[in-house]
C-alpha cells in the first residue's frame, strides 16, 4: 500500500496560497445569503424561548451528525439533555450523560458559543482531548490532546480490505505540523481579504488537509468551520447544521476532498461545493423551525390536560420524530415501565384524542400523533 505518483496539495511549492475565482462563487454566495436571510427573518418574529429550542435542534443534530460521519452512534436524548444543562434551555427531565458526550458537547459548544475568541493551540489541542477522554480511539490507543506523530508511518486515509487497500489521501509528515498550524493560526486569527463564508470554507479544508491528530480530525475540522460559520452569521447561537448536510451527502463529501487534495491549489470546485451544501442546510433548518413551532403548538393546545411523565417523554419523542412505528412494546422499553403500564399510558391519549392507531398494517398495532390533536 502506497500513495504512488500522487501530488497532494501540500507538496506544491506556492502551498498554502489558496487560490479561487469570486466571480464564479457570487452565485453560490448570494443563494445562501438569501437563505440565511430568510431564515433569520423567520427567527425575529417567533420570540427568545422558541429560538433557544431551535437552536437546541439544530445542536443537536450537529453533534449527533458530525459523529456519524465517522461511523460513531451517539445516544439522542444524553445529547440534547448535555446541550440543554450547558445553555440553560428547561426540556424537563435530563437524561444521563457520559464523557464522550460531554466532550463531543463541549467541543460543538465552544467553537459557537465562544465564536469570536482566537483560535489557538491550546484550544485545538484541548477540543481533541476531550473528544477522547480515555485516550483511547476504541480499544487503539492515541495521543489526546497532542498532534500526531507518525511512529507508525505517515498518516493517510485508506480504504478496502487488507493487502488491497486504496490510499485516499496522505496528510503532511508530522515533523512539518508545528510550523503548519503556525500558517494556518496566523491566518485564521488575522483580518483577511475573503469572504467570511469563504473564509470558512478554507478553513475547513485547511485542517482537513493538515490531518493534525491520530483520530477525530473530521470532527474537529467541521468545529473549526462551524466557528468561522458562526463568526460569517454574528451570532454564537446556531439555528442550521452544516455537519447534517455532510452526513446527508458523505459520499459527496468525501469525493469533492479528494478530488481536491490532488488538484491544484485553485479550490473553486470545493468552495461551490461548501457554499452550496450550506445553501441545502440552511433551507433544512427551515423545517426544524417548522418543527419546532408544531411542537411548540402541541403542548400550547395540551396544556391544562394531566399527563404523567412517560406519556411527556414518549410524546415528546414523537414529536421530534420518532424513528420507525411506536408499538406498546417499544413504549414500554423506552419509559422502563411494564407492558400492561404502557398500554394503559396509550389507550389514556388515545381516548383523550392526542394519539390514534395507525392505518399502516403490521403484525403489531402501532400508535401516531392525531394530526387533529397537533
Amino acid at each position: 500500500m502506497n500513495s504512488g505518483e500522487c501530488t497532494y496539495i501540500w507538496q506544491l511549492s506556492d502551498w498554502p496560497t489558496w487560490r479561487f475565482d469570486l466571480a464564479a462563487l457570487a452565485q453560490p454566495l448570494a443563494d445562501v445569503s438569501r437563505a440565511q436571510g430568510l431564515l433569520m427573518g423567520r427567527l425575529a418574529d417567533v420570540g427568545m424561548a422558541l429560538r433557544d429550542q431551535a437552536s437546541l435542534s439544530v445542536l443537536t443534530e450537529d453533534v449527533i451528525k458530525t459523529s456519524e460521519i465517522e461511523g460513531e452512534q451517539l445516544n439522542v436524548e444524553s445529547v440534547r439533555s448535555s446541550i440543554a444543562r450547558k445553555l440553560g434551555v428547561d426540556i424537563g427531565a435530563l437524561a444521563p450523560v457520559d464523557r464522550h458526550v460531554e466532550g463531543m458537547v463541549d467541543m460543538v459548544l465552544d467553537a459557537t458559543a465562544n465564536c469570536k475568541a482566537p483560535l489557538s493551540r491550546e484550544r485545538l489541542l484541548g477540543w481533541h482531548a476531550a473528544l477522547f477522554p480515555t485516550g483511547y480511539s476504541g480499544l487503539v490507543p492515541i495521543r489526546a490532546g497532542s498532534w500526531r506523530d507518525d511512529s507508525t508511518g505517515p498518516m493517510q486515509v485508506v480504504s478496502g480490505p487488507l493487502g488491497r487497500q486504496r490510499v485516499h489521501f496522505e496528510a503532511p509528515p508530522a515533523e512539518r505540523l508545528e510550523s503548519e498550524i503556525d500558517l494556518f493560526l496566523a491566518w485564521a486569527n488575522s483580518a483577511t481579504d475573503e469572504v467570511p463564508l469563504i473564509k470558512a470554507g478554507l478553513a475547513h479544508l485547511w485542517l482537513v488537509t493538515l490531518h493534525p491528530f491520530d483520530d477525530g480530525n473530521g470532527r474537529i475540522a467541521r468545529g473549526v468551520g462551524d466557528l468561522f460559520l458562526a463568526r460569517a452569521d454574528g451570532s454564537p447561537q446556531r439555528f442550521y447544521s452544516l455537519s447534517a448536510q455532510i452526513q446527508r451527502e458523505r459520499k459527496a463529501y468525501y469525493d469533492i476532498l479528494e478530488r481536491t487534495q490532488k488538484q491544484s491549489l485553485d479550490v473553486t470546485e470545493w468552495l461551490a461545493w461548501f457554499l452550496n451544501a450550506l445553501h441545502r442546510a440552511v433551507d433544512e433548518a427551515q423545517h426544524t423551525l417548522n418543527a419546532v413551532l408544531a411542537k411548540t403548538r402541541f403542548w400550547q393546545r395540551w396544556a391544562t390536560t394531566p399527563l404523567n411523565e412517560r406519556q411527556v417523554k414518549l410524546v415528546n419523542r414523537m414529536l421530534d420524530g420518532f424513528e420507525g412505528k411506536l408499538t406498546s412494546s417499544k413504549w414500554a422499553a423506552i419509559a422502563k415501565c411494564s407492558p400492561d403500564t404502557a398500554l394503559r399510558d396509550i389507550t389514556d391519549l388515545v381516548n383523550r384524542g392526542v394519539l390514534q392507531k395507525s392505518h399502516a398494517g403490521g403484525r403489531s398495532t402501532s400508535y401516531e400523533l392525531n394530526e387533529a390533536s397537533e
